[in-house]
């Protein structure tokens, strides 16, 4: 184990951070198991090494009712990784991944779609309250993979990316899914719709449905996209909206 309150490792770990940024070319950390060492001890890193960009793992377990599933309101566990921000320096680099919004989508796209709808009416997940510090993803090394410890569903993926890449918050993609799964020429589709109209970390969202078979939002008053496997849905898309991607059960206008 490392002591992280010793004064020689903090600087030997300092002096790590500079020389990976300097010499080696890094310009960004990830923290592991952040939930395991203090946020006051993380901001000493960050604060000495630099860094452009930070993310943490805070992973903990959502709210789950008698049912096995998700409680509508997941405050508590969001409010943790606001709080881990918060603690290390919300003007700083800092941010962590948002694993309460994929708690919540893992579960949404098996026939539940109004759950990403909070019930303040914003997205139910860390990007609800501070989407800047939100970094969203579907699946990563631990959660997928070999590891397999919380997957997405395996046939709803390209769902879950429709969702994140057109959402506030900076989303990341999952090495598998790129150059594993095949599905990099959709993935680059979604990606090249919010890069072209400019989506952001702190994008506006307005949803406009979200019934347990359909999710339809709009973001920045550029994007639309669609979930569910309901497909009349034109009423609801303002003119002068073209497809630009398109797949199993999601769209995107």
């Amino acid at each position: 184990d490392i002591d992280h309150l010793n004064l020689r490792v903090q600087k030997e770990l300092v002096e790590w951070l500079n020389w990976l940024k300097a010499d080696i070319g890094f310009d960004g950390w990830r923290f592991d198991f952040a939930k395991g060492y203090s946020a006051d001890v993380a901001k000493i890193y960050i604060d000495r090494s630099e860094p452009s960009f930070a993310v943490a793992e805070i992973w903990t377990s959502l709210a789950y009712g008698g049912d096995g599933k998700p409680n509508l309101n997941q405050d508590q566990h969001r409010q943790e990784l606001v709080n881990w921000v918060d603690k290390v320096g919300g003007k700083g680099p800092a941010t962590t991944f948002d694993f309460t919004t994929k708690g919540i989508l893992n579960v949404a796209v098996e026939g539940e779609l109004w759950r990403l709808r909070g019930t303040d009416g914003k997205a139910p997940g860390m990007i609800g309250w501070w989407p800047a510090k939100a970094v969203t993803f579907v699946d990563n090394h631990d959660t997928g993979s070999t590891q397999h410890m919380w997957p997405f569903p395996s046939d709803r993926v390209m769902q879950g990316y429709a969702y994140i890449l057109t959402h506030p918050g900076t989303p990341c993609i999952f090495y598998d899914h790129l150059f594993d799964w095949g599905l990099k020429e959709e993935i680059d589709r979604l990606v090249s719709v919010r890069t072209r109209h400019g989506i952001h970390s702190e994008s506006k969202l307005q949803i406009i449905e979200a019934d347990a078979d359909l999710y339809l939002a709009e973001i920045d008053g550029k994007v639309i996209v669609k979930l569910g496997p309901r497909y009349d849905v034109g009423n609801l898309i303002p003119g002068g909206f073209k497809v630009a991607a398109h797949g199993n059960d999601y769209a995107v206008w």
